[in-house]
């Protein structure tokens, strides 16, 4: 039985606290947040260890290994100490706000022999990862241009001040949603090597963008365009999709359905044929023990619990996978503060019509 703790009851907190007791093979033995309150009713009617401070619980309970679901500004500090105290780690997205300490962290669970994921649950998905599955086998031929984006309805008027909503706490449509969509691009295609066009608009709130729009170039010369809008009151829910173009077709994925549209057979794929193909997630989805706000998430703590079990430290979920996406964000971040900086250009043809002006005037008083 594998003894973990838990740090941070919100949203996710709450919903991995669900996922954890569950599990058959999981034992939740400590839980740590801030709200006195929470802790009261979890220890009341669960009986389960409760802490207000990280550091007490990680020192004072005897654990195998720690979930990290507290607001992204403070999760370089509780991973650290989780790591350098010999548990394995599993953290929600995004991993850190600065590359630097991802770098560090990985380096140190390498170091240590310890198991590590962060929480980007598209990945766990049966659509994107039957995506996957297609174009590592070549489906697409030659793959040059991908869309990926994410809308939602999460910021819709102006209102008071979030962890969500502030700049240093790690919030804003860049980091809650886009994150998850260049983490899909990374899965699926590998991570870009440039960021070009970043634009970081705001629309309701005052210190965090609402809106984010980047250009993507790939290593092999292949382009992307990323979108993500958190204050689309268009869709009801959080819609994330990804569109890829190659020489031999196209693939349309999100949560619910894989598109695929082929010009040619391909060898090895012997039940795609030219034209399009539909899959939908629930004959691509594995069943899992528990169901809760979707397959994936419970999909995505059975994965550690596993790889905690087998001891893999190397697989496709882990900090180091986590940390291509952070360089990204970072990349999306200084283009668009680069942008910003840079003067504004004086309309096209000004200066051309003021020399023009400037001559006749010449010539006029000359005569």
């Amino acid at each position: 039985m594998i003894r973990a703790g838990l740090v941070g009851l919100g949203k996710m907190g709450i919903s991995h606290c669900a996922i954890l007791n569950a599990h058959p093979n999981v034992e939740l033995v400590a839980v740590c947040d801030s709200a006195q309150y929470v802790l009261g009713v979890l220890n009341k009617y669960t009986g389960v260890r409760t802490y207000g401070d990280f550091r007490r619980m990680i020192d004072e309970v005897a654990l195998d290994c720690v979930v990290v679901a507290t607001p992204s500004r403070t999760h370089a500090d509780v991973v650290q100490y989780a790591l350098e105290r010999d548990l394995d780690v599993f953290c929600e997205k995004p991993f850190v706000l600065d590359p630097l300490d991802g770098e560090r962290l990985v380096e140190l669970a390498r170091g240590r022999g310890r198991v590590t994921q962060v929480g980007y649950h598209y990945r766990f998905v049966g659509a994107f990862r039957e995506a996957r599955r297609l174009l590592e086998a070549g489906a697409l031929g030659r793959v040059h241009h991908l869309r990926a984006e994410a809308y939602g309805p999460v910021v819709l008027r102006p209102r008071g001040s979030t962890w969500r909503s502030a700049r240093a706490e790690g919030g804003g449509c860049l980091y809650d949603y886009a994150s998850h969509a260049i983490d899909l691009v990374n899965f699926l295609v590998g991570p870009p090597i440039a960021v070009s066009g970043a634009t970081l608009a705001k629309v309701f709130s005052r210190d965090v963008e609402d809106e984010v729009y980047a250009t993507l170039r790939f290593g092999d010369g292949s382009s992307g365009q990323l979108a993500a809008n958190w204050s689309d009151e268009s869709y009801r829910r959080m819609t994330t999709r990804v569109s890829v173009w190659g020489t031999n077709g196209r693939v349309n994925v999100d949560r619910q359905e894989c598109q695929i549209s082929l010009r040619e057979r391909v060898d090895g794929l012997p039940d795609l044929g030219p034209g399009w193909t539909v899959r939908y997630t629930t004959e691509l989805t594995a069943p899992v023990g528990y169901y809760l706000r979707g397959e994936e998430y419970s999909a995505q703590i059975d994965h550690f619990v596993q790889a905690v079990a087998q001891r893999r430290t190397e697989h496709p979920y882990s900090f180091a996978c986590a940390l291509e996406t952070d360089r990204v964000v970072q990349m999306i971040l200084r283009d668009a503060e680069s942008a910003r900086a840079a003067p504004a250009a004086p309309p096209a043809g000004r200066p051309a019509r003021r020399r023009g002006l400037l001559d006749s005037i010449r010539r006029v008083l000359s005569h």
